[in-house]
């Protein structure tokens, strides 16, 4: 009967490790469900407790010698173990959708984030209609279409190219801190990574300045507008 108190680290070791390749991004609606909390659920199932409990009484009267009871616990211990089995693939299930609509979740906010929903309009609405799907299967609790629904978002937006979201404006920072002045500004990769483009960011800030004709002197704590050179989307502010 000891097979039984080895269940779960059976079932642990075949769904560990394909959740720990299921991961949301951090910008996500829905937030994943923590894998400690997950595997807490899984330890603590009253399905499980109820298997341990009745194989204990069974292991106890069998050393008592009754045989008949032993027999009747270790019974009622195999149907607690497959409840506990099938809650536990239902809380798989669970996780499973969760996790495929939080990154789902966050690819749209990413692509609309970059403005590229613009670009791609008919891509990124076919995308929020299938994630509306996949919001409905969830409420009604149908998690293997909500997580189909949810997979079917970010394959429709891989049509998209991925590109990084670049800052429209930049606040300045001190000399003797970071070395910031126009040259190093704009050599920053996330501004245009090339310092020859000073100029640019000098000719939309001049009245910025403390001295409009002179781009050698920046005030800490400027925020300086960043121009699009090559019509890429640029918002929010870069302060790091």
């Amino acid at each position: 009967m000891k097979h039984y108190r080895l269940l779960l680290v059976v079932l642990l070791s075949v769904c560990l490790p394909a959740l720990s390749l299921s991961a949301a991004e951090e910008d996500a609606q829905y937030d994943p469900l923590p894998l400690s909390e997950f595997v807490k659920g899984l330890l603590n199932n009253q399905y499980m407790r109820e298997n341990l409990r009745l194989i204990d009484l069974a292991e106890t009267a069998y050393k008592d010698a009754k045989y008949d009871d032993a027999v009747k616990y270790a019974q009622e211990a195999n149907k607690y173990a497959q409840m506990s089995d099938d809650y536990v693939r239902l809380l798989m299930k669970i996780k499973e959708a969760k996790d495929a609509i939080a990154a789902a979740q966050a690819r749209l906010d990413h692509v609309k984030k970059a403005n590229l929903h613009v670009k791609y309009a008919e891509i990124y609405d076919k995308a929020r209609q299938t994630f509306a799907e996949a919001e409905d299967h969830s409420s009604k609790e149908e998690w293997d279409p909500a997580k189909e629904s949810a997979l079917a978002v970010i394959a429709i937006l891989s049509e998209i190219p991925d590109v990084p979201v670049l800052p429209a404006q930049y606040r300045v920072k001190t000399w003797h801190g970071t070395k910031d002045c126009l040259w190093n500004i704009a050599a920053k990769k996330e501004i245009y990574g090339d310092p020859w483009k000073w100029r640019i960011i000098y000719n939309a800030n001049k009245d910025k300045l403390p001295i409009s004709g002179n781009p050698d002197i920046v005030e800490p704590g400027t925020l300086l507008d960043i121009p699009s050179i090559k019509g890429e989307y640029r918002v929010g502010i870069m302060e790091d």
